[in-house]
């Protein structure tokens, strides 16, 4: 099991030491996952609620990662499935933590996120726009609960409660405490969006980070970077930013460019002198490959978590651009995903090469990886 930083040897924010950060990162073996929805659910919130929870789904799916060799999956939380049932949602994720461990499978999970409907609501999910992206996919906190300021007790208490129910527990691999927390929406649901919501998703972050510490996770904490130019001399683009990177005890970043792109962000990231993993990657037509991606990282010993595992209600097979014009066929190539819901692979050879390359474990690289020049298609 992990253990929590020596008291003493970090910043009184609570935040790990690099050096902690680096020693829990060398137990682990090279991560490699998915974002992760059974292929019946369309959000977080359907995957979760009691009714439409399938955990004979869920193993079955998690077998087909395992036989991939995948040894993690980010999963997405709610803080409105919370709300309704706190011991009911902590005896599911219980279910879920025994059924990933059976599989060799450590989850990453994600407590907010503020991309696509800025409108959450539990009980019946309504049915997604056919032939669009994450058309079901809701945010968490939402608009609302974001401008109200009395609703911050109940944040909190979600947060240390979910945080704290698996404080301890070896199965978890992480917190990611907020996905993409300075999104817009501008392709989607802009319009429905706060003017002000950087300035209203900063403190709460922050917050957020707070939360979570104060039950004293044995897990480290992380929020990724994923928007703007954050790689060059200008630096960060936003206030958002500064809290996700300041505050995270392993760095984690979005990029769904192709290799070059991956390694000059990845290189810059590095000068945090943290463990980095890429939470979301791999969309076929931006260049964004497992064939181009995982030998990179592989390589550089960045753990990698490709968006999609199963086609299924999240429908995000389908590209991005589908909010401005909906799919009347699938897309070739696929968007994302590995699998057909059936299991079987969407392309054989990709499947192969995943498993090549999921095979053997990275060679340990020398701390100074990112200053060297080491062969193609290293950094």
């Amino acid at each position: 099991m992990a253990q929590s930083p020596t008291p003493g040897t970090n910043p009184v924010d609570g935040r790990w030491a690099a050096s902690d950060a680096k020693d829990w990162y060398a137990k682990q073996d090279w991560l490699v996952g998915a974002n992760y929805v059974p292929a019946s659910a369309s959000n977080q919130i359907e995957m979760w609620q009691e009714d439409t929870f399938n955990i004979q789904e869920i193993d079955k799916e998690l077998g087909w990662a395992k036989g991939l060799g995948m040894n993690t999956m980010r999963v997405f939380l709610h803080d409105l499935v919370w709300d309704q049932d706190p011991e009911g949602y902590k005896a599911r994720i219980e279910q879920f933590l025994t059924v990933a461990d059976k599989h060799g499978i450590k989850p990453m999970f994600v407590l907010f996120d503020s991309v696509w409907d800025p409108e959450p609501h539990t009980g019946p999910q309504r049915e997604p726009a056919a032939g669009v992206h994450n058309a079901g996919w809701v945010q968490g906190p939402g608009a609302a609960a974001l401008q109200d300021e009395a609703q911050r007790p109940r944040l909190e208490a979600y947060v240390k409660g979910v945080v704290g129910a698996f404080a301890n527990d070896p199965r978890v691999l992480a917190w990611d405490v907020w996905n993409e927390p300075d999104n817009m929406n501008a392709g989607s649901y802009g319009a429905k969006e706060p003017k002000n919501k950087w300035d209203l998703v900063a403190p709460l972050l922050e917050d957020t980070f707070k939360w979570a510490r104060s039950v004293n996770p044995v897990q480290p904490l992380t929020s990724g970077v994923w928007i703007g130019e954050w790689d060059k001399d200008e630096k960060l683009d936003n206030n958002v930013q500064r809290v996700q990177l300041k505050n995270s005890d392993i760095i984690t970043f979005h990029n769904y460019a192709p290799a070059d792109d991956f390694a000059r962000k990845a290189k810059y990231l590095a000068d945090n002198d943290r463990p980095l993993i890429c939470t979301e990657y791999m969309a076929r037509p931006t260049g964004s490959t497992f064939e181009a991606i995982m030998p990179v990282a592989k390589e550089n010993n960045i753990g990698l978590f490709n968006w999609g595992f199963v086609q299924g209600r999240a429908q995000t097979h389908i590209p991005w651009d589908s909010w401005s014009k909906p799919y009347t066929e699938d897309p070739k190539p696929w968007f994302h995903e590995v699998l057909r819901n059936d299991g079987t692979p969407y392309i054989d050879k990709e499947v192969e090469f995943i498993k090549s390359m999921t095979a053997k474990k990275p060679q340990a690289a020398p701390a100074a990886r990112f200053n060297a020049k080491p062969p193609k298609p290293s950094f």
